[in-house]
């Protein structure tokens, strides 16, 4: 089966155009992945003045939906959990770290964590998903 090369996957997450609306990057890794980043602004916040958790969900669902791709698997969303641990501040990057857990032929299971410069857990995903189609054939 053929593998989908990192510029790939990154092309494809950009044709997600909420992405470039909030300004998330999508980000090459060392080990031939991919992560998304953020700069946490104003435009990102809820009432409350921190990071509106929507943000936080999208970002995660995007990142485990990359780490699909890296698996040659087009997916959507079957349900996805988010444990929001501590409040993101203005002016903080945030990182996601995405795995999958379990690969079946048309369902996945992943994990995400988005993180800061230093590690610090802001919240963790669980989500579930189903293969549609291929990124390549």
């Amino acid at each position: 089966m053929p593998t989908p090369t990192q510029e790939q996957v990154i092309e494809f997450c950009h044709e997600n155009k909420i992405l470039d609306f909030l300004g998330v990057e999508v980000v090459p890794t060392a080990d031939g992945c991919a992560r998304l980043e953020l700069e946490v602004k104003e435009c990102h916040s809820n009432p409350y003045g921190i990071l509106h958790g929507g943000v936080l969900t999208t970002m995660a669902d995007t990142a485990m939906g990359a780490a699909c791709l890296m698996r040659n698997k087009k997916v959507v969303t079957v349900s996805i959990t988010l444990e929001f641990m501590h409040p993101v501040p203005m002016s903080t990057r945030i990182i996601t770290d995405a795995k999958i857990l379990n690969e079946g032929r048309h369902i996945f299971t992943c994990e995400c964590a988005m993180v800061d410069a230093n590690q610090k857990v802001f919240a963790k995903a669980h989500a579930v998903f189903f293969a549609i189609s291929k990124l390549i054939d």
